[in-house]
């Protein structure tokens, strides 16, 4: 168990990831799209994926290339502070987590969800530079 009272199972994950790095096919991506990404089981409190994939929602801030992106993961948990940019979209609220930004493959991806207007992914963007 961990510190958060629940059994993490590295061993399905394991399963997962090897799945997924097997993958061949390059999802196309933008900036400032919101994707259901597999980010799988963590450590300590790293924001853990859920359900069958291991996956939640995830913002992508940075495309490197047709692979590779910078991405923050969101909480549905209605939160704002330093490290959070609370954002509603559609009546749902998405806090986007930039303390715990990273690089990940596209083929973690699994679907879009939605895509944020320009505006608010802006002031995101610099919310973010600001914290660095």
């Amino acid at each position: 168990m961990d510190d958060l009272g629940y059994k993490k199972d590295f061993d399905r994950w394991n399963t997962i990831k090897k799945t997924l790095d097997a993958t061949e096919i390059f999802t196309p991506f933008k900036e400032g799209e919101v994707w259901w990404a597999s980010l799988g089981v963590n450590i300590g409190r790293e924001e853990d994926g859920k359900h069958e994939k291991f996956e939640r929602p995830v913002i992508v801030l940075k495309k490197y290339n047709r692979d590779k992106l910078l991405i923050a993961p969101t909480t549905s948990k209605e939160r704002d502070g330093q490290y959070i940019y609370g954002h509603t979209h559609d009546g749902i609220y998405y806090g986007i987590i930039f303390s715990q930004l990273r690089t990940i493959s596209a083929r973690r991806l699994s679907r879009i969800m939605w895509r944020m207007e320009p505006a608010p992914f802006q002031q995101l963007l610099e919310k973010v530079r600001r914290s660095l």
